[in-house]
């Protein structure tokens, strides 16, 4: 089952927006010399709900090519029509993905009935390994614990990735679902305690400037070592926070640019970071001793 450090990856662009497929390729190499544990390619940090269709599956059509089963390959595939996640979902099996996350309907609020039915139809609709992906502080829609343990039913949903940085909660999911599905962290702030209370991994923003460090935190986590997981988390927590100054990806899209692995490209309605957190940036990279 998809464990440890899994980079939910930006999508390079050029700064006319197009796509940058070479500083792509390029990304993709730098996370398996590394050792980031799996990639997801067009998730929400890589800007899915601004690329096309056709796009989308561009992207992902090349990153299954050339990670070529070095590492598991998860594709962002959700939506807020069930048929167009039914959609994506289909054409990333196709392509070879080797799993597909999908994110709660955003903007349109169905109940705890409706998530239900969205991620059950799915699941029915295409034979592919699914993670489920709750980030109510995104989306406006929070998925109970109830919820997932009703989909922790069926097969091939085989894990969640919880993005409430709530422990409590994060442990009762543990306690009702991990015998069925791995719970994986979306937040990085908290993701080495929810490993330490049973979690098998990160979904991580951080992981796309810091791809050893995760790896090594997930891996610390894993093995129960504690106090060395909360030290290295401890000098990791500028970038957890200093991340997120600005709307996801914005600010992790400024970092790697000043880090000289993508250019300065990010799509409408989304718009480069504020110069005011240039700084802010810059001193967690530089603490954690990314750039000098």
């Amino acid at each position: 089952m998809i464990s440890g450090s899994l980079v939910a990856l930006v999508t390079p662009m050029l700064p006319n927006g197009e796509l940058d497929w070479q500083r792509l390729h390029n990304l993709v190499e730098f996370h398996i010399e590394k050792g980031t544990d799996g990639i997801v390619a067009v998730g929400t940090t890589g800007e899915s709900a601004t690329v096309t269709v056709e796009e989308h599956c561009q992207i992902l059509k090349r990153v299954v090519e050339q990670v070529d089963g070095r590492v598991p390959v998860i594709a962002g595939s959700g939506g807020n029509a069930t048929q167009e996640a039914v959609h994506l979902t289909a054409e990333a099996k196709a392509i070879g993905a080797d799993a597909c996350l999908l994110v709660t309907p955003y903007y349109n609020k169905p109940t705890q009935e409706g998530l239900y039915r969205h991620f059950a139809t799915i699941a029915e609709a295409v034979a592919v390994p699914q993670i489920l992906y709750n980030v109510p502080g995104r989306t406006s829609v929070d998925m109970l614990n109830e919820t997932v343990n009703r989909l922790a039913g069926y097969e091939n949903i085989i894990a969640i990735k919880d993005a409430t940085g709530d422990l409590a909660r994060g442990k009762e999911l543990i306690d009702l679902c991990a015998d069925r599905i791995n719970v994986l962290s979306g937040d990085d702030a908290t993701a080495a305690e929810l490993i330490l209370l049973g979690g098998k991994g990160d979904i991580s923003v951080t992981a796309n400037v810091a791809p050893a460090e995760m790896h090594e935190l997930c891996a610390l986590a894993q093995e129960g070592k504690a106090e060395e997981a909360r030290a290295l988390n401890q000098k990791l927590m500028p970038l957890h926070q200093k991340l997120f100054v600005e709307s996801n990806p914005i600010p992790v899209k400024y970092a790697l640019q000043e880090m000289g692995l993508i250019d300065c490209g990010i799509r409408l309605p989304l718009t480069p970071l504020a110069s005011s957190y240039h700084e802010d940036v810059k001193g967690a990279l530089s603490s954690c001793g990314i750039i000098s």
